[in-house]
């Protein structure tokens, strides 16, 4: 049974600012390439962190996604996204 979850992912931009379009794309693709079925996505843009992380970032960009998935293939594409060294964060709640 599909349910409906709620993504946030935020992107390290390390001077990468114009491949902002590509990384969306490419987790757009990963998503809908495993079953799911998006219905938005939100450019939250670029934001400045509290406190620099251990990989001494500062700021990363901040995009939501709503889709509808099975869990087992939302576990998969965690899985995937979590090998891709552009994606800081995902983080994944059910609506």
């Amino acid at each position: 049974m599909k349910r409906k979850y709620e993504g946030v992912y935020i992107l390290k931009l390390q001077g990468q600012e114009d491949s902002v379009d590509e990384m969306v794309g490419k987790i757009t693709k990963e998503l809908e390439s495993s079953g799911a079925v998006l219905e938005q996505i939100d450019r939250l843009g670029r934001k400045e962190f509290a406190y620099t992380n251990h990989a001494k970032q500062s700021h990363g960009y901040y995009v939501q996604y709503r889709f509808e998935a099975e869990p087992a293939e939302l576990k998969e594409v965690e899985t995937h996204l979590k090998l891709n060294d552009q994606i800081m964060l995902q983080h994944y709640r059910r609506i």
